[in-house]
C-alpha cells in the first residue's frame, strides 16, 4: 500500500514537473497537424485542385476531426510526445514519432466505417505522410530553432570561442558534436572532423566537414585554426593510438580524449567524459592485465599488512587489496597525513571493509612487535622506505637504518608471528648500484633471501623501474615546472629510464605474490626504455606549448648517485618465465648467510653511530657496488 502511495505521489511531482505552457502548444499544434494532414490528403489525391474535391469528403472529415483528434492526441500521449526534451531530440524521438502517426493512420478506415463515411483508398497513407510532417517538424524545428540561436550566441556573445577539431567521426564524435551545437553554454566550435576511414572522408557529419584522415592532421590545424583537438576513439588500444598522439602532439594544440568503450556501453559519451591526455597514453602499450582470480585466491580473507601504505605505492596497494575482500586491511606509515587520507579514501569506497591504519616507523622495534602481536598478519606488503636518490646521498645513514634494518625488523616479526606471505618492494636501482638507495634496496633482497632459508614464511622480493605520477617521480615534478612556464629540469640529454604507471606496477606485485614460493626476486617486465628528454618534450608538448620557444628546457648534470640507465637484472641472475609474460624470477645469488649476518651487525652498529664510513661497508656486502669519493666525502 505504502508503495502504491509513492508511486501516485511520483506521478504527481513527475505531473506537476511538465512544463505546461509547452504542452498545451504542442497539443494545439497537434490539433492544426490533424485538421491540415487531413485537408492535405483529399487537396493532393484530387490533384491540387480544391474545386474538385467531392463534398461528402469534405463532410467526411469534418464529421471525423474531434473522433481523430481525441485518437491522435491519446496516441501521441502514450508513445510520450508531449514530455521528451526536444531541444536535445535524436532518431529515438523520430520513430516514436512516425510509429504513432502510422497507427493514427490505420485507425482512420475504422474510425470512417463507424460514423458511416467513407473517404478515399489513398486517404490514410497521404494522411500518414502529412501529420507525420506537420507533428515531426513541428518539434524538430525547435531542435533546429535552438541550434540556430546558439550558433548565433556563439558568434556575438562569445569572442573567446574556440575552434575544435575531433579526431574520429563514428558513434563518439557524433555524441560529442551533438552536445556542442545543442548547448548554449559551451564556447565551442568543431570546424572539422578528422577519421582514417576513405568512405566517410569528404562527407559532412552534422554540417561539419570530414577533411581526411591523420595525414590532414597537420594541415587542417593551421587552415581553420584550431586550438583544441578531441580524440573520440575509445575502441582504439593505446598501442593503436600512440601514433595518432604522436602527430597530435605536434600541432601544438591542446588535446583532449575520450577515456574508454565504457561510456559508449553506457551511453553517456559527452563532453565532461573527455579528460587530459596523460602521459601513459604515449608509452605505446596497452595497459598490463593481471589473472585477478590468482589474486583473489590468496588476499581474500586475509590479513593483509601494507608498510608505508600511505605512500604512492603503498597506498595503491591498499586500494587493490582492498578491491578483493581481505578480512583486514591493516595501514602502517609514519607520515600521518598520508596515512588519513588513504583511510578516508577506503571508508568512503569500501564502507564494509574493516580497516585499521596505524602510525609507526618500521624503525620502531616494539611498535612493529605489538602490531604483529595484535593482528598477526598473513601477509604483508612490505612498502615503507627512504627511495629519494639525491638526499640518500647526503644521509646515507638514514637510508641503511629505514631501508635495510625497517625491512629486517619487519621480516624479523612475520617469521616469529607466522606471517604465511611476506612481499617487499624493491627497485632496478638495486642492480649493480651506484647509489646508497640503491645499495640499501639491494642488502634488503639479500635480507629478504636469508630470512627465506630459515624461515617458513614465503619471502619474495619485487622488482621494478619508475613508477609513473609516483611521489618524486619526474612527472609531477615536470608538470609544476611547466605550470609555472619552465624552464623543465633535466639532468643529461641520453638518460633513460623504463616507466609504468602506479596501478600496473601494484597489479604486478599482487600476482608475483600469488607465484611466490619463497626466496624469489621478480622482476617485472617494464616494456621499453624511454629518455627523459622526450619524456619533457612530450610533456610540454601535450600542454599545448611549443618547447624551447613557449618553454625551454634546462640540462642540469647527473645528480650524485645517478645513472645514465636502470638495469632490471644482475647478469648473474638469469631470467625464467612464470604464467604472466610480464613476470620473471631472477635466479638467487648465492652468499655465505653467517657472514652476512656478520656484516649486518657491523652495518647497524655504524650507522647507528652516524659513521662517515657507512659506504664502504656498503660495499662489503654489496660487491657490485660503485661510488666515488670527493674530498673525503661520497659524491
Amino acid at each position: 500500500m505504502g508503495a502504491a502511495v509513492k508511486k501516485l505521489h511520483d506521478i504527481r511531482v513527475g505531473i506537476l514537473k511538465i512544463p505546461v505552457t509547452r504542452i498545451i502548444l504542442l497539443i494545439v499544434c497537434d490539433m492544426l497537424a490533424v485538421l491540415a494532414a487531413s485537408v492535405l490528403s483529399l487537396y493532393v489525391r484530387y490533384d491540387f485542385r480544391f474545386m474538385s474535391i467531392e463534398p461528402h469528403f469534405w463532410e467526411a472529415i469534418q464529421g471525423a476531426y474531434f473522433v481523430n483528434v481525441v485518437i491522435t492526441l491519446l496516441i501521441f500521449y502514450i508513445f510520450r510526445l508531449y514530455n521528451s526534451v526536444w531541444r536535445y531530440a535524436s532518431d529515438t524521438e523520430m520513430v516514436n514519432v512516425v510509429i504513432a502517426v502510422v497507427i493514427c493512420a490505420a485507425l482512420q478506415p475504422v474510425v470512417h466505417w463507424a460514423l458511416g463515411t467513407y473517404v478515399p483508398r489513398s486517404f490514410p497513407f497521404l494522411y500518414a505522410l502529412f501529420l507525420a510532417i506537420c507533428a515531426g517538424g513541428v518539434r524538430f524545428s525547435y531542435r533546429f530553432l535552438r541550434m540556430l540561436q546558439n550558433r548565433r550566441l556563439s558568434h556575438y556573445k562569445m569572442p573567446e570561442r574556440q575552434n575544435y577539431m575531433i579526431v574520429g567521426a563514428g558513434a563518439s564524435g557524433n555524441a560529442i558534436l551533438q552536445e556542442i551545437q545543442s548547448s548554449k553554454y559551451l564556447s565551442m566550435h568543431v570546424a572539422c572532423f578528422i577519421d582514417d576511414n576513405p568512405g566517410c572522408q569528404g562527407k559532412y557529419l552534422r554540417g561539419v566537414p570530414i577533411v581526411g584522415g591523420r595525414e590532414k592532421i597537420m594541415e587542417s590545424v593551421e587552415k581553420y585554426d584550431i586550438n583544441e583537438i578531441i580524440i573520440a576513439i575509445p575502441s582504439a588500444s593505446r598501442s593503436k593510438l600512440k601514433p595518432l598522439l604522436e602527430i597530435c602532439k605536434e600541432t601544438g594544440c591542446r588535446i583532449q580524449i575520450l577515456p574508454g568503450m565504457y561510456q559508449i556501453i553506457k551511453g553517456d559519451v559527452n563532453v565532461s567524459n573527455l579528460r587530459e591526455v596523460q602521459i601513459e597514453d604515449l608509452l605505446g602499450r596497452d595497459p598490463i592485465e593481471v589473472n585477478v582470480d590468482e589474486i583473489i585466491g590468496y588476499v581474500q580473507e586475509k590479513v593483509v599488512l601494507v608498510t608505508g601504505g600511505g605512500g604512492s605505492i603503498g597506498s595503491e596497494l591498499c586500494r587493490q587489496v582492498a578491491r578483493h575482500g581481505p578480512r583486514q586491511l591493516i595501514i602502517l606509515d609514519i607520515y600521518e597525513n598520508n596515512a588519513y587520507e588513504i583511510q578516508q579514501e577506503l571508508w568512503r569506497d569500501y564502507p564494509e571493509l574493516d580497516l585499521v591504519v596505524l602510525i609507526g616507523s618500521v624503525r620502531n622495534t616494539l611498535r612493529v612487535e605489538e602490531i604483529f602481536e595484535k593482528y598477526h598478519p598473513d601477509i604483508v606488503y612490505h612498502a615503507a622506505a627512504h627511495k629519494h636518490v639525491p638526499l640518500m646521498e647526503d644521509s646515507p645513514n638514514e637510508a641503511v637504518k629505514n631501508n635495510v634494518f625497517g625491512t629486517l625488523k619487519v621480516a624479523t616479526a612475520a617469521d616469529r608471528y607466522g606471517t604465511g606471505k611476506f612481499v617487499m618492494i624493491s627497485t632496478d636501482k638495486a642492480v649493480n648500484p651506484t647509489n646508497i638507495m640503491g645499495a640499501s634496496k639491494r642488502i634488503c633482497e639479500m635480507v629478504i633471501q636469508n630470512m627465506n632459508r630459515r624461515s617458513k614464511t614465503e619471502y619474495v622480493a619485487v622488482r621494478f623501474g619508475n613508477v609513473l605520477g609516483s611521489n618524486g617521480s619526474v612527472v609531477p615534478l615536470f608538470k609544476k615546472q611547466i605550470e609555472k612556464g619552465g624552464p623543465v629540469t633535466v639532468t643529461h640529454p641520453d638518460i633513460i629510464r623504463y616507466f609504468m604507471t602506479i596501478p600496473e606496477a601494484v597489479s604486478l606485485v599482487l600476482q608475483a605474490g600469488a607465484y611466490a614460493r619463497g626466496g624469489e626476486i621478480f622482476v617485472l617486465d617494464m616494456g621499453e626504455p624511454m629518455k627523459i628528454l622526450d619524456l619533457a618534450r612530450n610533456m610540454i608538448k601535450l600542454s599545448g606549448y611549443r618547447v624551447d620557444e613557449d618553454i625551454r628546457i634546462e640540462f642540469t648534470g647527473l645528480r650524485p648517485g645517478e645513472k645514465m640507465y636502470e638495469e632490471l637484472l644482475m647478469r648473474e641472475e638469469g631470467l625464467k618465465e612464470t604464467a604472466n609474460r610480464m613476470i620473471y624470477i631472477g635466479k638467487p645469488i648465492e652468499y655465505d648467510d653467517a657472514l652476512f649476518e656478520r656484516q649486518l651487525e657491523r652495518l647497524r652498529e655504524a650507522s647507528l653511530n652516524e659513521s662517515q664510513d657507512i659506504r664502504a661497508l656498503v660495499q662489503e656486502i654489496v660487491p657490485s657496488y660503485q661510488y666515488e669519493e670527493q674530498g673525503g666525502r661520497a659524491r
